[in-house]
């Protein structure tokens, strides 16, 4: 009787606490995926109402798909650059602010602000410091290279798009890494400098190895972002020129509710979502295997 009562307890418990999440999760995110992943097995469409099961046909299409697979692999590309740009930069800001500098406080702030701005607002922003200022700084300097848009050069606007990443989410990254270096035991850092290891010594053989759970989580946040960029690609490139910046995001929304042909859009989906959770697992297993030998 006083186990069955425990247990109830316990149960009450449970709901009261953990079961409006658990609700929400099951609502907000299983529950569309289930039924994302059924309408891949449909020719539905939001317009004629139709629902027939096509099988896989869908994703058939899909890896036939000559512009997606193109666009896919524009988004590799943007991912790989990136995301090490991203982590460079994180790491390299965070070592400068945990070192005996002023103002930390502050210049912390700043580099992290730009997370907080939306996509949208943040394309838009930079559309105009490429297309006016630092035209006009090149244009001033005499220097053929600014003086013309990024985001007007087909093999260029990808890269003001890596730039736009950068500047996003490098300070957000920065507060992770700094989190790591601060988590570094002082002894072990004095008795390496006691052993004279300074300098880059010191970083690839002590700070790195001790960092490598802030790496893995630095890796999977930007990877994972980057690979769902949407808001950012529209607002600053919108594809373009001639569609050399779009990724593979934006190519899902255009075929799911522009070409109206929502459940090749889905597929095409959930063929990323696999990718993606491929790659940040795979990462994150090898990061853990190189931090269980560190």
């Amino acid at each position: 009787m006083l186990g069955s009562s425990r247990k109830l307890r316990n149960a009450g418990a449970f709901a009261i606490f953990l079961g409006p999440s658990l609700l929400v999760f099951i609502c907000v995110l299983l529950i569309p995926l289930l039924y994302g992943i059924f309408l891949t097995f449909t020719n539905y469409s939001p317009i004629t109402e139709t629902m027939d099961f096509v099988g896989l046909a869908n994703y058939a299409e899909v890896f036939s798909d000559k512009v997606f697979l193109a666009q896919f692999g524009k988004t590799l590309g943007y991912v790989l650059y990136a995301t090490v740009f991203c982590n460079i930069t994180a790491f390299v800001l965070a070592y400068i602010l945990t070192s005996k500098v002023k103002f930390q406080s502050p210049v912390r702030t700043g580099f992290f602000t730009p997370n907080l701005i939306g996509g949208i607002v943040l394309g838009y922003i930079w559309k105009f410091i490429f297309a006016n200022v630092i035209t006009q700084i090149g244009k001033a300097m005499e220097y053929a290279p600014l003086s013309r848009s990024f985001l007007t050069d087909p093999d260029k606007a990808i890269v003001a798009m890596v730039i736009v990443t950068v500047w996003q989410y490098a300070g957000y990254l920065m507060m992770i890494y700094i989190a790591g270096f601060v988590s570094i035991p002082k002894d072990v850092l004095e008795a390496a400098s006691i052993d004279n290891a300074t300098g880059l010594k010191k970083i690839f053989n002590i700070t790195i190895p001790l960092m490598i759970p802030s790496f893995i989580i630095c890796f999977f946040i930007s990877i994972s972002r980057c690979f769902m960029t949407y808001d950012m690609n529209f607002s600053l490139t919108a594809g373009g020129p001639y569609g050399s910046s779009q990724l593979a995001s934006m190519h899902i929304y255009q075929k799911a509710f522009q070409s109206n042909r929502y459940a090749t859009g889905q597929a095409e989906a959930i063929v990323l979502f696999i990718v993606v959770a491929a790659v940040a697992v795979s990462q994150a297993l090898l990061a853990k295997r190189f931090e269980v030998e560190a």
